[in-house]
């Protein structure tokens, strides 16, 4: 009988032991997927647009001058990544020959004169902005910025390179 009556009194308790018993925590699935969210990003604001690379696929960052037709000396920063499209960002200056009035620098005047006519007729500023003649000048695959001076290339590649080396997220601003 006694054993019956602990029986009844532990059948009895049950509910009341369950209900104070601590839940378990559902387990909460991550918001966003980590390699979404914390993936670094070189990213270059510029006022032709914006260039924004995962680091991680980043698989070279140069800088070299090179002579146009002994007229000009172009200063190109190129980011190479593993997908198809290359970046490259370049500035413009005359090559001024030794001579005062060479013939190298009356073509860049001239050149530099005609951009800026066709700039009044078609109401943009040709001198500031990339120049394409399709097909010679047409690169498949690259995007190109183009800079008013050597320190916002300087700057651009620094950023870069750091972004590149250390594989931290890097943004630039060049207004």
């Amino acid at each position: 009988m006694i054993h019956r009556l602990v029986f009844l009194l532990l059948l009895a308790a049950a509910p009341v032991i369950n209900a104070q018993a601590p839940a378990t925590p559902a387990a909460t699935p991550p918001a966003v997927s980590p390699n979404v969210a914390t993936r670094p990003i070189f990213r270059a604001k510029l006022p032709g647009g914006t260039y924004a690379v995962a680091t991680a696929s980043m698989v070279s960052v140069s800088s070299h001058e090179y002579l146009v037709d002994g007229v000009a000396r172009v200063t190109e920063v190129n980011i190479d990544t593993d997908g198809s499209l290359l970046a490259r960002f370049y500035y413009i200056e005359p090559n001024v020959p030794n001579a005062p009035l060479g013939i190298g620098a009356a073509a860049l005047d001239k050149a530099h004169q005609l951009l800026l006519e066709a700039g009044e007729r078609s109401g943009q500023d040709a001198w500031k902005k990339v120049v394409k003649s399709y097909p010679t000048s047409t690169h498949a695959r690259t995007v190109e910025f183009r800079l008013e001076n050597k320190e916002q290339l300087t700057r651009i590649f620094e950023a870069a390179d750091e972004a590149f080396r250390l594989q931290r997220p890097k943004v630039v601003s060049i207004e």
